[in-house]
């Protein structure tokens, strides 16, 4: 697999474009969860509830417990603190219902802030980047023999504008249909350059 281009101005364009890329994910990820934390501050205060609640709760259960004890009376005494524990349980989970919604809210604020200018910078960047590294990783399994300079040249022929051919010959397939090595491999290496690859006149050098 090819990742960057062989020529030196285009491989410090990638890497560098590369490396802003990564700083861009990884400054939206971190702005994401200080985010999502700064959020599951709101918790704070469910979350005490729930607490305070549950052991309140815990206490007029073990209050109504040892009353239900006394004879005759104990099950008129302990319930009212049945009821008290009832009620501060219900408490608790109102508490800890906030607490869900909160680390909810935490979770998907913190997911768009990180995601979304992600996302946008993206699908920008990375099609394009993986389409080079498909083109030049492919082209360079042809440019192992001589032969296939003709080939990178009719990809020139058709892909190139035609200044830029008239600049190379003014009769590129005339040059290609009579085998003429010197325009082959100019026009080659316009297309090698176009995928990031060593020119043909350079691999020679």
């Amino acid at each position: 697999m090819k990742l960057y281009a062989d020529t030196s101005a285009r491989f410090a364009g990638q890497l560098l474009a590369d490396v802003l890329f990564v700083c861009w994910v990884i400054a939206w990820i971190w702005i994401g969860n200080v985010v999502h934390d700064g959020t599951m501050e709101l918790a704070g205060p469910g979350r005490q509830t729930a607490e305070s609640a549950t052991s309140l709760a815990g206490s007029f259960t073990d209050a109504g417990d040892s009353l239900s004890d006394l004879p005759v009376v104990g099950d008129s005494v302990s319930s009212p603190f049945d009821e008290a524990s009832a009620a501060s349980e219900q408490l608790a989970e109102a508490g800890r219902a906030e607490i869900r919604a909160v680390e909810r809210l935490a979770f998907w604020l913190g997911l768009s802030i990180a995601g979304i200018p992600v996302l946008v910078v993206g699908t920008r960047y990375l099609p394009g980047r993986v389409r080079f590294v498909r083109e030049a990783t492919a082209g360079q399994r042809f440019i192992d023999a001589e032969a296939d300079l003709e080939l990178f040249a009719l990809r020139a022929i058709t892909h190139q504008p035609m200044h830029v051919l008239a600049r190379v010959t003014d009769d590129p397939v005339g040059a290609l249909r009579d085998g003429d090595r010197v325009v082959i491999a100019r026009l080659a290496d316009l297309q090698l350059r176009a995928h990031g690859l060593q020119s043909a006149t350079s691999g020679r050098a």
